[in-house]
């Protein structure tokens, strides 16, 4: 589900992939766990990821030079060797090297990409002989504002390094500019992360995976970066998109087809019957032929005469209560799939009335390469 005018307080992504000058030589499907495991003291949880937690090469044939190389992290998921890391990390290249940190390579080919979560899964060619056991993947769902969290990964091309913080936010939604989307349930950390971090794991204090490092944020408008922002798609996320990847090379996202924006008392206050206390979600656009289109929702339009005609308010789906946007893209991208149907409750000139539609497949757009982050 797409929007495009958000408040100024919502922050874009800067991933942090690092570029590297290197000779040319040197470049099970885990559940969801609610563990009663005890927590342990940062250098344990270390020793029990380390050996798991990968260094991934990419050449950049973008890069003027034919010894460019670009560095990302990732991390062992199952006994058949897939990894996984972040989209981004593998940029389209159909084989990357994957470096362990006693120094054992191999070489490993892209089998999945999803562009909207910025996942990916390699899959190590031939067989993984080495010792590295998956990681066990936690439920994010149980997360906690104030928990400590640890980063690891290879920034800079260092051998794993390990970094703390607490979580700052849970379900964040994260704006992608470059696809010009939303990514829901996301986390927030002040765990410190630079260039080659990204496609690490995030971990809890049992050494379970509650994250997949993205990269960090920015606010729309600022100047530069903020260090102690970074984010990291959910386990969760990474649960429910992972085996679609595995299996099929893909994940499709469910589409609405519209834009809108968390109604405020101000937006309120400016239409025709209205409580400053009204809470839903205001249309700005229909894309056509979509199911909102089909559906019958209306977004706003300004006449000749430069006056704003307001669009449908959408106050619940399937008799959920909206009061943000990010509500109604959570509740799509987590609960329903393509193909499912959905009903609206919308808003209308002093009438409210229910709307049904099926969610058709996402379009493909073009996705623009992630730019370098500002440091």
């Amino acid at each position: 589900m797409e929007t495009t005018k958000l408040s100024s307080t919502l922050a874009i992504l800067v991933v942090v992939t690092t570029s590297v000058l290197f000779p040319l030589h040197q470049t099970v499907m885990a559940q969801l766990t609610s563990s009663t495991q005890p927590a342990y003291p940062p250098d344990t949880i270390f020793n029990m990821v380390d050996n798991s937690v990968v260094q991934i090469t990419t050449r950049n044939p973008n890069l003027q030079t034919q010894n460019a190389t670009e560095l990302g992290s990732g991390f062992i998921y199952d006994k058949q060797g897939h990894i996984i890391t972040n989209n981004h990390v593998v940029d389209g290249a159909k084989l990357v090297d994957v470096t362990f940190v006693d120094g054992s390579r191999y070489i490993a080919s892209t089998i999945g990409r999803d562009a909207y979560s910025d996942i990916a899964v390699l899959q190590i060619v031939g067989n993984l002989t080495h010792s590295s056991k998956p990681l066990i993947i936690a439920n994010s769902s149980k997360l906690k504002i104030g928990e400590h969290v640890f980063a690891i990964g290879h920034p800079f091309g260092i051998e794993n390094t390990m970094t703390a913080g607490i979580i700052g936010q849970t379900r964040y939604l994260l704006s992608i500019p470059q696809l010009g989307v939303f990514t829901p349930d996301v986390i927030q950390t002040d765990a410190a992360i630079n260039p080659g971090n990204s496609g690490g794991p995030l971990v809890n204090t049992k050494g379970e995976v509650i994250g997949l490092i993205i990269g960090r944020i920015i606010s729309i408008g600022a100047p530069g970066s903020y260090p102690g922002l970074t984010v990291a798609a959910s386990s969760n996320t990474i649960t429910r998109i992972v085996s679609s990847l595995i299996r099929t090379g893909t994940y499709t996202h469910p589409y609405l087809g519209l834009a809108g924006i968390t109604l405020t008392s101000n937006l309120a206050e400016s239409i025709n019957g209205l409580a400053r206390n009204f809470k839903g979600i205001l249309i700005n656009s229909i894309a056509k032929d979509g199911p909102a289109d089909r559906a019958g929702i209306q977004g706003s339009t300004v006449d000749k005469y430069s006056k704003t005609h307001w669009g449908d308010i959408i106050t619940a789906i399937d008799g959920h209560h909206l009061v943000r946007i990010e509500d109604l893209i959570s509740y799509i991208e987590e609960h329903k799939s393509v193909g499912n149907q959905l009903t609206l409750t919308a808003y209308r000139e002093g009438q409210m009335f229910n709307l049904t539609t099926t969610l058709s497949a996402r379009p493909p757009q073009n996705v623009q390469k992630y730019s370098s982050p500002p440091l």
